[in-house]
């Protein structure tokens, strides 16, 4: 299946302002990309690329005073399958992990493993390692928390929303990795497209999605705390501790964001 992704962000800068977008299909689908999902920026203006210390694509702009449109538009090749379920998948003892999952095992700006670990311990110290574990978080993460755009709040931490029970897919994808670190469990925040392939049909508008992935097993595995169901569709932008180090967007200057529209669906007859 073929499926359409893209965004559009208008800008309004009251002077020059330098700025990092972090909007870029990840480079582990860039081979499904049909042509490419170049950043386009209006009025043009110098862009410059590279990737950071965890592998995302970022670019570099400095916008000029006035208004400025950045979008992206993309066709990418999906298997359709849903995410794999691997329940046998099996938690490795922290010192035979590989250095480069330790990361993840950390606390991060919104992932207060320290002020989570004696809660965590206390909810899921008796449910069976591995796979199982991680699902009994995803449960009751799903069960905490109730969705609501009205209440997306961009600096609340996963301790916040255990607290307030209120949130949108970040705070639900937060509060599930700190609790798997805090089980030492290797876990990192994913961000990207994800629609409604597969599912009923849904007046809920659009957004970018974020979910996570856990380390057993000597792999990766999706996990998504917010749906807690295998989903179709799935295209990554980038991968971090948190969303701070996944930000779509950091301006360096005073800027106000005035329209901000994104786009996933599967072209039909593909």
């Amino acid at each position: 299946m073929k499926i359409r992704v893209g965004f559009e962000m208008i800008f309004d800068c009251p002077e020059p302002t330098p700025m990092i977008f972090n909007l870029n299909v990840h480079f582990s689908r860039v081979s499904d990309l049909v042509g490419r999902d170049a950043l386009l920026v209006d009025p043009p203006v110098p862009v410059v690329g590279y990737r950071d210390e965890f592998g995302n694509w970022c670019t570099r702009i400095v916008a000029p005073q006035g208004r400025i449109r950045v979008w992206a538009d993309a066709v990418v090749n999906d298997s359709g399958s849903p995410d794999p379920v691997v329940p046998g998948a099996q938690q490795i003892p922290v010192p035979e992990l590989p250095a480069e999952t330790l990361v993840y095992l950390l606390g991060s700006r919104y992932c207060d493993t320290d002020r989570l670990s004696q809660t965590a311990w206390d909810l899921f110290g008796q449910t069976p390692t591995g796979w199982d574990r991680v699902q009994a978080i995803c449960d009751y993460v799903h069960r905490h928390i109730t969705f609501d755009y009205q209440q997306a709040d961009s600096t609340r931490t996963a301790l916040e929303a255990f607290n307030d029970r209120v949130g949108v897919c970040r705070d639900f994808t937060h509060l599930a990795v700190a609790f798997c670190r805090c089980m030492n469990i290797p876990a990192r925040y994913c961000t990207g497209y994800l629609g409604h392939v597969g599912m009923p049909s849904t007046q809920e508008p659009v957004d970018f999605a974020a979910w996570f992935e856990v380390f057993l097993d000597g792999q990766w595995h999706t996990f998504d705390a917010r749906n807690n169901v295998p989903r179709i569709g799935r295209v990554l932008i980038a991968r971090g501790r948190d969303a701070a180090d996944v930000a779509l967007s950091n301006a360096f200057g005073t800027n106000t964001l005035t329209s901000f529209n994104v786009w996933t669906e599967e072209i039909p007859g593909d």
